[in-house]
C-alpha cells in the first residue's frame, strides 16, 4: 500500500488573482458591524422585557398589551437569529473558514453552508419575521387601518412566494450536487443492490459536500490505494440485523467530523455483527470526501510495523503514515500479540494521538485488551486510543451464521 500524492493544482494563481481574492477581507468589518447591531437588539430585548415586567407588576398591562409585547420580544429574537445566520454563514462563505469542525455546538447547517443554502434560510427567516409582524397587526386590529392590514398581508404573501421560488430553484441544484457526490459511491455491481434497498434501511445521512473539488478518477485512485477487502457503503448496512447498536452515533460518524477533529472510532462487538462493514463504509466515505485512507487487519499492521522496525526505518514509516488522515485497524483481538508487537501498536497509536484518526474494530472491550497485547504497553495504548474516541458497541448474533442457519433449515 502506497501513499497517494496530492494532485497538483492545474493552474497557477497570478499575483493579481491573489490580490483580488484578498479583497474579501474588506467584508470582515461589515460582519463585525452586524455583531454590534446584534448588541443593539440585545439591549432592545431587555428594555422591552423590563417595561413589560414593570407594567404587569403595577397592573397597567392589558391582555392585548401583553400579547403585543411578547410578540415584539419574539420579533427581536427572530431578527437576532437572522443576524447570526448572516454573520456566521456569510463570513464562513465569503470571507474565511471559521473552523468549527468537531465543536459540540457547531450549527447543523454550517457544515454544508453555501450562498444558495444561505439565501433559502434567510428567506424562510424573513417569512417568519413577517408572520410575527402580521400577527401583531391582527392582535391590534382595532388600531390598525384596513389599508395597513391589506398591504401587510400582500407583503407577507410576497415574502412567502419569493421563499417558495428560492426553495424550488435550490431543489434541482441541490439534487444535482447530491447525485454528483453519490455517483462515485456506487460501482456497476453495487448500483442494482442499492436501487433495490428499501428506504427504511438507509439510516446514515447523505454524504456532506467534499472539502475540496474532486473528480471521480482521483476518488477511484484513493479507493484502490486504501486496500479495502471489499467496497461496502454505510447506506448498505443492514441496520435491522444487530440486536443493539447506536444508530445515532453511526449517523453522526457518517458526517466525518471525527476526521477533521482527529478523533478515533472504536467498533466493539462479537464476530459477524457488521463491524468491518461499518469501518469500510466510513473509510469509503472518507475517500469520497477527499481523504486518504489505509485499511489492514491488525495482523497485517503488525507485520508491516515489524518489517519497518527490522529494517531500521520505523520512525520513517510512522511519519509516512501521516499522509493518511484515516487508518483502519480491523480484527483486533482475533490473534494475540507478544510484548514486542504490542510496543509497535503503542508507537503507532501514540504517534497519531491528537494528530490523525484511527478506526478500530475489535471483539473485546478496551478494558480487556491486556488479553490481546502482552507487556506493559496495553494500558497506555488504550488510554491514548480512547481519550478522543467514539465507541460504538454492537450486540447480536453473527449475520453470517444466521444466513448459514437459514440455509441449513431450508
Amino acid at each position: 500500500m502506497q501513499a497517494i500524492s496530492r494532485d497538483p493544482s492545474p493552474t497557477t494563481t497570478t499575483p493579481l488573482g491573489y490580490a483580488l481574492f484578498a479583497t474579501r477581507w474588506l467584508q470582515a468589518p461589515l460582519y463585525f458591524g452586524l455583531v454590534a447591531a446584534q448588541g443593539v437588539y440585545v439591549y432592545k430585548f431587555f428594555h422591552e422585557l423590563w417595561t413589560l415586567v414593570l407594567r404587569c407588576v403595577t397592573g397597567q398591562a392589558t391582555e392585548t398589551y401583553v400579547m403585543l409585547a411578547v410578540l415584539k420580544l419574539v420579533d427581536v429574537v427572530m431578527i437576532a437569529n437572522l443576524l447570526i445566520m448572516v454573520i456566521v454563514g456569510g463570513y464562513e462563505t465569503f470571507v474565511s473558514r471559521i473552523g468549527l469542525q468537531g465543536h459540540r455546538d457547531q450549527p447543523e447547517w454550517l457544515s454544508h453552508v453555501n450562498s444558495n443554502v444561505l439565501k433559502v434560510k434567510l428567506a424562510t427567516a424573513i417569512v417568519g419575521i413577517s408572520s410575527v409582524h402580521l400577527l401583531q397587526m391582527f392582535v391590534d386590529v382595532h388600531h390598525t387601518s384596513r389599508h395597513a392590514l391589506l398591504w401587510g398581508t400582500v407583503i407577507h404573501m410576497a415574502f412567502i412566494a419569493s421563499a417558495a421560488i428560492l426553495a424550488y430553484m435550490s431543489g434541482p441544484m441541490a439534487a444535482q450536487s447530491e447525485r454528483g457526490h453519490q455517483q462515485p459511491q456506487h460501482g456497476a455491481a453495487s448500483a442494482p443492490a442499492a436501487a433495490q434497498e428499501p428506504a427504511a434501511q438507509v439510516f446514515v445521512p447523505a454524504q456532506a459536500a467534499a472539502p475540496r473539488y474532486d473528480d471521480a478518477s482521483s476518488t477511484e485512485e484513493r479507493l484502490r490505494a486504501a486496500g479495502f477487502p471489499a467496497r461496502k457503503l454505510l447506506e448498505e448496512f443492514d441496520s435491522e440485523h444487530p440486536h443493539s447498536f447506536d444508530r445515532e452515533a453511526v449517523a453522526r460518524l457518517g458526517k466525518l467530523d471525527f476526521v477533521a477533529a482527529h478523533r478515533n472510532v472504536v467498533l466493539v462487538g462479537p464476530p459477524g455483527t457488521g463491524k468491518t462493514h461499518l469501518a469500510v463504509g466510513l473509510g469509503v466515505r472518507a475517500c469520497q470526501a477527499g481523504h486518504s485512507v489505509l485499511f489492514a487487519t491488525a495482523e497485517e499492521w503488525a507485520a508491516r510495523l515489524a518489517g519497518a522496525r527490522d529494517a531500521g526505518r520505523l520512525a520513517e514509516e510512522l511519519s509516512a503514515l501521516d499522509d493518511h488522515p484515516v487508518l483502519i485497524v480491523d480484527e483486533v483481538g482475533y490473534t494475540p500479540f507478544d510484548a514486542g508487537t504490542a510496543g509497535l501498536f503503542f508507537q503507532l497509536i501514540a504517534h497519531r494521538y491528537e494528530r490523525s484518526s484511527l478506526i478500530v474494530t475489535t471483539d473485546r472491550p478496551l478494558g480487556r485488551w491486556d488479553e490481546i497485547f502482552g507487556g506493559p504497553s496495553a494500558l497506555a495504548m488504550v488510554d491514548r486510543l480512547a481519550h478522543h474516541a467514539e465507541l460504538v458497541r454492537i450486540d447480536g448474533e453473527s449475520y453470517r451464521m444466521r444466513r448459514v442457519g437459514a440455509a441449513w433449515a431450508d
